[in-house]
């Protein structure tokens, strides 16, 4: 090791010394190098300055082909991979398409149904004013023709002093079955 007292009378500390020698060697390299390429020499490692670049570039070209065939392959599978992401992209939309249709024909469905259910009510309301105006006999007569359901689905509908007068105007066995119908209707209806 070099010690700073010794080349202090130079000016130089060790330090600065130590960077010149490898500044060197560097460059001394460097001059090797140069002078081999300059010459047109092979080097090797076993002889020095003669280095077979055939074997090297024959290796590299088969390296070089493996990249390319490689590259290759990438490029097919990445196009492979994008006609796919394409075409679930096209999938994606017409879903999208899809659903909006299905929407709008849910919208269309359930207008539909508001007005056949308003349309039917508004028949119901009317048959339930008719039957009312009607003599209570007559009403028990019809009444006893009709399915026994539907038959009750009137009744409830009628007012209850004009439900009497037609309930006692049926057959007894007609009159009992409406009316169990009747008693029926809300006892599957959840209490809490």
């Amino acid at each position: 090791m070099i010690s700073s007292g010794r080349y202090r009378w130079l000016g130089v500390s060790g330090l600065s010394i130590l960077a010149l020698i490898l500044i060197g060697a560097g460059m001394s390299r460097l001059g090797l190098g140069i002078a081999v390429v300059l010459a047109g020499e092979e080097v090797t490692l076993e002889t020095g300055p003669e280095l077979h670049i055939a074997d090297t570039q024959e290796d590299l070209g088969d390296l070089f082909q493996a990249l390319r065939e490689r590259a290759r392959a990438h490029d097919a599978r990445e196009a492979w991979l994008e006609e796919r992401a394409e075409e679930l992209r096209a999938a994606e939309a017409e879903l999208a398409r899809q659903l909006e249709m299905l929407a709008q024909a849910e919208a269309q469905l359930a207008a539909t149904l508001q007005i056949t259910e308003t349309a039917s009510e508004k028949d119901l309301q009317h048959l339930t004013t008719v039957f009312e105006s009607m003599k209570p006999a007559q009403t028990a007569e019809l009444f006893q023709q009709m399915d026994i359901e539907f038959a009750a689905g009137f009744i409830a509908r009628l007012r209850p002093e004009i439900a009497g007068e037609v309930m006692s105007g049926l057959d007894p066995m007609i009159g009992y079955a409406i009316s169990a119908v009747l008693a029926g209707r809300h006892a599957r209806t959840p209490t809490r």
